[in-house]
């Protein structure tokens, strides 16, 4: 089997944000916010990527957490703040994961989560969420002063892994993620929970899944067919 090392995208993929929706809610007075905060700190991440400024994933959070609470005329206090940010740390994952992770370490695959969070931060949220057995290895882009989908760490990851970036496989429900991956030489699937279509302009992964068990078996199929 050539792709050994499957690296898997951490919030969103692998965590659930469902958690944080009663937090906006009592914030907000509306749960979908969350969402709109999300897709705002994706966006910012990869402004800064693409510019060269140097902050962190964290910052960025808190940065947009307040950035939407002033569009919607919100004062956000620190107690507010400090409980969605404490929340995004303790998110569960989702329903599928441990099984699709025991699966795929019992057909002899090494498992690396992979996130634009501080390394503090996933590891974390990984051991919040009772995955710490489930990864065999932790790596955030924090050192490379960049983030996803920059292909530098794509790159960064294969270094620190010590293998060619054409062995690594990607698994994100961010299709910027899995088309970063690939432009980088890296292979990629998507698993799709939102239900939204893949950006038709964007360099798309042979597997895609609507269910991480699924996607897993994809990829063991596609890796025994290229052996």
């Amino acid at each position: 089997m050539k792709q050994k090392t499957i690296l898997f995208d951490i919030n969103e993929t692998v965590l659930n944000l469902d958690l944080l929706k009663p937090k906006f809610e009592k914030v907000f007075n509306d749960q979908s916010v969350v969402t709109i905060w999300f897709s705002m700190l994706l966006h910012s991440s990869t402004v800064a990527a693409l510019t060269g400024v140097k902050s962190t994933f964290a910052t960025l959070a808190s940065d947009m957490l307040e950035n939407v609470a002033t569009r919607r005329g919100i004062t956000l206090t620190d107690q507010a703040r400090n409980e969605i940010l404490t929340t995004f740390a303790n998110l569960a994952p989702h329903n599928d994961i441990k099984s699709a992770l025991t699966k795929l370490k019992k057909n002899g695959y090494r498992t690396v989560a992979f996130s634009n969070s501080s390394l503090d931060l996933i590891t974390q949220q990984i051991k919040n969420a009772d995955l710490s057995d489930y990864f065999d290895q932790v790596i955030s882009v924090e050192s490379t002063g960049s983030f996803k989908p920059d292909p530098k760490v794509y790159q960064f990851v294969a270094e620190q892994l010590k293998q060619p970036i054409a062995t690594l496989r990607l698994v994100a429900t961010h299709d910027w993620d899995t088309h970063g991956a690939i432009s980088a030489g890296m292979l990629a699937a998507y698993i799709n929970r939102t239900g939204a279509p893949y950006h038709p302009q964007y360099k798309q992964p042979k597997i895609i899944a609507d269910n991480m068990n699924k996607l897993v078996e994809a990829i063991i199929i596609s890796d025994k067919h290229s052996e």
